[in-house]
């Protein structure tokens, strides 16, 4: 149903939220903003820096947590990177890096990640306008989301980066649970990431068709952007230039971008 993805939208974005947050614990195109553009090519084209990244790694001690106890760990450490009040009420969920990890996973693939989300919805329902016939979203849906991308906005880069190294074993444990025994989670965080930050920011009204329960994009180039990519532009300009923000000061201090 269209009402569950607008649910999710928020959710994709607050996925990275947590992420951010816990560091391990968050639908539409006519033109490519230029930066949009160059920063993609930038995270396809350029190799992670291993030697760079090994290096740093080398100063942060892992921290020896089991996973399913972990909860707590991750709510004192995650709640020292914002002074939000929001942000501690968003992390009583539990087992928050098995969550992290799942949605993460889902992103990368382009798929949304609601099984995971279950601390957030929008105080508000999804709205359209009418214009001599034809439906466009209304943009006062897209402040359903600014609380999102504030406390995304609050978010220490660095401790979050510090935070998801010391957590990383706990992380990679989770991941091979999932079913991934042989694969580095860093790559599907870097994937998920990329594929979130290939999201453009539109500033015209996004015009939609209406069907018997739910809408789709008029243009097909918009239509046929993944999931999470859609959830994530439904929060609006103005939140996506938040979020990308921050995801991209993440990723360059992950060593994922140069």
């Amino acid at each position: 149903m269209e009402e569950q993805k607008k649910v999710i939208l928020a959710g994709v974005i607050f996925v990275f939220l947590i992420l951010a947050a816990a560091a391990i614990y968050y639908f539409f195109i006519y033109s490519k903003p230029q930066e949009t553009i160059e920063t993609t090519k930038v995270a396809q084209e350029q190799p992670i820096g291993e030697e760079k990244v090994q290096q740093e790694e080398e100063k942060i001690e892992p921290i020896d947590v089991s996973l399913d106890e972990s909860d707590d760990l991750v709510r004192k450490l995650a709640g020292e990177l914002s002074a939000h009040p929001k942000l501690a009420m968003w992390l009583m969920s539990e087992e928050l890096i098995r969550k992290f990890v799942g949605a993460v996973d889902n992103i990368a693939n382009g798929q949304s990640p609601v099984p995971q989300i279950d601390f957030f919805k929008p105080g508000e329902d999804f709205k359209t306008i009418e214009e001599v016939g034809e439906y466009f979203i209304d943009p006062e849906s897209y402040k359903r989301y600014d609380l999102v991308a504030e406390v995304f906005a609050s978010l220490d880069p660095n401790g979050t980066v510090t935070l998801y190294k010391q957590l990383t074993p706990a992380i990679q444990e989770a991941y091979k649970d999932l079913g991934y025994p042989d694969t580095n989670f860093n790559d599907t965080l870097r994937k998920a990431m990329v594929e979130l930050l290939e999201v453009p920011v539109i500033k015209e009204n996004l015009k939609l068709e209406k069907k018997v329960v739910t809408y789709t994009m008029v243009d097909s180039d918009l239509e046929s952007l993944s999931f999470a990519q859609k959830h994530l532009l439904r929060m609006g300009p103005d939140n996506v230039r938040v979020i990308q923000g921050q995801l991209r000061v993440l990723a360059v201090s992950l060593g994922f971008l140069q």
